[in-house]
């Protein structure tokens, strides 16, 4: 379809092909050429309009070619499946390094896809977690005792709390033994095995179910250090 730069009307160009003579026998100047012109044309009176002849049409035969602006393109089945391919393959990289970077939230929001998940790693040798949000964590109670069965020995006693909706790995806890003012005299750090020794519910890896509670009950051998105070917090280890 092609559009009349004089009337702006559309119609079928290859219905409309004329002859070449009879083309160049109809061809008549151009409406813009008269915008040059003005002077002259407003002298000069209204002519009065003649009528163009129709253009004849020539049928095209059947085996003629198609000029080469109405030929269309063929459509390139080998290189779009080529492209899709590789866009499929890229993705699912993507997707891979994703659930590889974000394991251990998606075994915590999706606990069917662990057991896949943890042969992923072993196959890749990684380590599936527990999460880890100390900010779900709490240390709801703790004292330090002497312990009557050694002058220098002391017993430190805390329960940790799990407030999370999910099971969270057992954190580790720094122990510091302060003077009268509140100076550090010793610092420990206790890991999971350390102060579960002993405990019946809890095993180093299997962490902590939502809304449980971990005691802890550690003995301590201060040494010549003669401590008055503490300071206990948890954390996890990079």
């Amino acid at each position: 379809m092609v559009r009349c730069g004089k009337c702006a009307a559309t119609f079928d160009g290859v219905a409309n092909l004329v002859a070449e003579n009879a083309a160049a026998d109809a061809a008549e100047p151009s409406p813009q050429l008269g915008l040059f012109e003005a002077g002259a044309q407003a002298a000069k009176p209204a002519a009065r309009a003649v009528p163009r002849p129709a253009p004849r049409r020539v049928p095209l035969a059947d085996d003629e070619p198609l000029p080469e602006f109405l030929e269309e393109e063929l459509p390139r089945s080998r290189y779009s499946f080529a492209w899709g391919l590789v866009a499929l393959i890229a993705l699912a990289a993507l997707a891979g390094q994703l659930a590889y970077h974000y394991r251990t939230e998606l075994a915590t929001l999706a606990p069917q896809m662990r057991p896949l998940l943890a042969e992923g790693c072993r196959f890749l040798d990684c380590e599936l977690r527990l999460p880890r949000r100390p900010d779900l964590l709490s240390i709801e109670s703790s004292d330090l005792q002497a312990d009557a069965r050694g002058e220098n020995l002391i017993v430190l006693n805390a329960v940790i709390r799990n407030r999370a909706p999910f099971a969270q790995e057992l954190p580790a806890l720094e122990l510091t033994l302060t003077d009268a003012g509140d100076r550090p005299l010793v610092r420990r750090v206790l890991r999971p095995e350390d102060y579960l020794q002993g405990s019946p519910l809890l095993k180093p890896g299997q962490g902590m179910t939502p809304g449980t509670d971990a005691v802890v009950r550690v003995h301590f051998d201060t040494g010549s250090v003669r401590a008055t105070g503490y300071r206990l917090y948890l954390f996890y280890p990079a």
